[in-house]
């Protein structure tokens, strides 16, 4: 071989040698292939290695987050399409739980007498024709039972053994199986209530919460409270419901339509404004939209959003603080 070209290629070789020194010592400088590749932590987030135990999601394009399936899961993000709802106009009131007055009795004695004995107590759950109470006869000195007239819970009782029975009551008996929820409406309010209108019922502390109908409107007002009573019939086969507590109750007086909408929980206020988290290619990604009418449940979207777009509800304030945290990374 010709010594010039020998020459020439051992000076390249050299050359070649040194650049690809200097590439592995330069911060910054790693071969696309050879950085380490993503992988998910014990939480479902990706991380790559060296990452650590406090990896989070990735953030891919244009801000978006990128949450494996078990990390979505973890958050509890519940996904669905926007799409057209039926909005509910809700009228707030408040009331309280009382008996069902149809289903309350009052019990007295068949003869005036004596009372000899007493078989039960205020609170007592009892059952129709259960013995409540006997009782001696004035007139025959025979001694009877007085019983209960229908199942329920003895709620009063007036007699003690020893004393007279006459016409007064001896107990009250109240199936507490349903309810009434008697509501205070005011007078501007009353043309808004019908009959047969949808209440949710709902408990002033706690999530008890239960759905029934107006199966009453008083035509009297009230002198004292210058109200008038709207009445619910209420389920109370779980007992839940105990009559002399206060409730607050939101009546359904209209309904619209909403041609596109997403449930209020999608709904974040970002640094570009009211903003939802978008389930799209890149990831979940934050989307500016203009918003309209809500019922408390869904709300219109009147621009930034298309039908058919899976939107993040309940969970989407968990992306919202993933995001923070990657913008607070970024600032240092």
């Amino acid at each position: 071989m010709n010594k010039s070209i020998l020459s020439s290629s051992l000076l390249l070789l050299s050359l070649s040698l040194t650049a690809c020194g200097e590439a592995a010592q330069t911060p910054g400088k790693v071969p696309q292939d050879a950085r380490p590749a993503a992988k998910a932590d014990a939480h479902g987030h990706e991380e790559t290695e060296g990452q650590g135990k406090g990896g989070r999601g990735e953030e891919g394009a244009g801000g978006a987050l990128k949450l494996t399936p078990a990390a979505r899961e973890a958050a509890g993000l519940v996904i669905a399409p926007a799409g057209p709802a039926t909005l509910v106009e809700n009228l707030p009131l408040y009331g309280v739980i009382k008996p069902n007055a149809e289903r309350v009795r009052s019990v007295t004695a068949r003869f005036p007498g004596v009372v000899r004995s007493v078989a039960v107590k205020v609170g007592d759950t009892v059952r129709q024709g259960q013995a409540l109470a006997s009782v001696e006869s004035n007139e025959s000195l025979q001694v009877y039972t007085t019983a209960s007239p229908l199942s329920g819970v003895v709620t009063e009782r007036f007699t003690n053994p020893g004393e007279q029975a006459e016409s007064a009551p001896l107990f009250t008996v109240a199936d507490l199986g349903t309810v009434w929820v008697e509501l205070s409406l005011f007078p501007r309010d009353r043309a808004r209530v019908q009959l047969g209108q949808d209440v949710r019922v709902s408990a002033t502390e706690g999530a008890l919460a239960a759905d029934g109908k107006i199966v009453f409107v008083s035509p009297l007002g009230s002198g004292a409270t210058q109200t008038v009573t709207a009445r619910v019939l209420l389920d109370n086969s779980k007992g839940e419901w105990t009559p002399g507590l206060y409730v607050r109750a939101d009546v359904a007086v209209g309904r619209s339509e909403a041609a596109l909408s997403v449930p209020v929980a999608a709904l974040q206020q970002l640094e570009e404004g009211t903003s939802v988290f978008v389930d799209g290619p890149a990831g979940l990604a934050p989307r500016r939209v203009k918003t309209g009418r809500d019922d408390g449940r869904r709300v219109e979207i009147l621009a930034g959003l298309s039908a058919g777009e899976n939107v993040v509800g309940e969970g989407s304030f968990v992306l919202k603080a993933e995001l923070a945290k990657g913008e607070a990374s970024h600032d240092h």
